[in-house]
């Protein structure tokens, strides 16, 4: 005889308990599921990238060495050794250069520098003048240089390093072209701006940083003027001491260089009177000097009795008449082609 089976009611309250239960643990699971199939993916991914990655190359040149302190700190090649004559100032100094000659009278001397007190502010750059390919070449070059000597520094320190720059373009001492100024030096290897001849510029900049360098370049070749480095022409970093800086006077500390400035007539604003015209030159460091390998001493000339006779009248010139068997032939072209050419009339 069949069981009979009998229903069992449940509580609708303890239904619901039972059911919120079931769904709580059947989430738990799906989301331990989950958690292990993200960790699977992470890891696959991760042995990927070991596998498709090389490893970085050990730091060499210039990436190993301690840069001075507001400079690009991009790649440089070593050089080789060069005459001390014509080396390139230390990482984080400006060049310095021999003056010229006082272009102006004593009396009037002792007047520019009476009227010249402490610090003066530059006058605003103009490119007025200039034509649009000088432009674009000046605020290159300029660019350049507020990139690869300052481009760590804050907007200050990058607005002083351009001052610098202009201020020399209008000093003559100095070559009247931006670019010159900048390059100055670099056919010999020794370069005003270290950066122009230390394998610096072997590296692709930095595209933000570059840009920040040209609206800085950009706002200086529009006339701003950074007044509180005043005339300077020179600056360093405070990691270095080169020689001239107490022949100098100083004007301004801005990030982490010195501002200097020349004493005497040439550090006056009277003395900046250069004016700025263009004819900027490509810019890029200068092609390299290079020195003949003979000159006109090292070659001995030959003594006129050694000549052999065949040649002793070499290059003199021709007295004797031409003969006629070396004038052309007569014209071989028929009488009724001699007019060919001619306009009809």
């Amino acid at each position: 005889m069949p069981r009979t089976v009998k229903a069992v009611r449940v509580h609708p309250r303890t239904f619901r308990r039972l059911t919120r239960a079931w769904l709580a643990a059947v989430g738990v699971a799906l989301a331990a599921m989950v958690a292990m199939s993200a960790h699977a993916a992470l890891r696959a991914i991760a042995a990927q990238q070991a596998r498709a990655t090389p490893p970085a190359p050990r730091a060499v040149g210039y990436d190993a060495d301690d840069h001075f302190p507001g400079a690009a700190l991009l790649y440089a090649a070593r050089e080789p050794a060069i005459a001390a004559a014509d080396a390139a100032p230390a990482k984080g100094v400006t060049g310095t250069i021999a003056l010229p000659a006082m272009p102006i009278p004593a009396a009037a001397l002792a007047a520019a520098l009476a009227a010249d007190v402490g610090r003066t502010a530059a006058a605003p750059f103009s490119t007025a003048t200039a034509s649009p390919l000088d432009r674009g070449r000046a605020l290159e070059c300029l660019t350049a240089a507020i990139y690869y000597e300052a481009a760590s520094e804050p907007d200050a320190g990058q607005a002083a390093v351009a001052q610098v720059v202009l201020n020399r373009a209008r000093h003559p001492a100095f070559p009247a072209t931006v670019c010159g100024v900048v390059y100055q030096g670099s056919e010999r290897r020794g370069c005003q701006f270290s950066f122009a001849c230390d394998g610096a510029m072997a590296r692709t900049p930095s595209r933000t940083g570059w840009a920040r360098a040209a609206r800085t370049a950009g706002a200086a070749l529009a006339g701003y003027v950074y007044a509180p480095v005043g005339l300077a022409t020179h600056y360093h970093t405070y990691a270095v001491t080169p020689s001239w800086n107490r022949s100098l006077v100083m004007t301004d500390v801005v990030g982490a260089h010195f501002f200097h400035r020349w004493k005497g007539y040439w550090g006056t604003a009277a003395a900046f009177r250069q004016r700025y015209a263009g004819g900027e030159p490509v810019p890029g460091p200068h092609m390299a000097v290079v020195q003949p390998l003979l000159t006109s001493a090292a070659v001995p000339a030959t003594p006129p009795a050694t000549i052999r006779a065949p040649y002793a009248a070499s290059g003199t010139p021709l007295t004797a008449p031409v003969a006629a068997d070396t004038l052309p032939a007569a014209s071989q072209i028929l009488d009724r082609w001699k007019d060919s050419g001619q306009p009809l009339k």
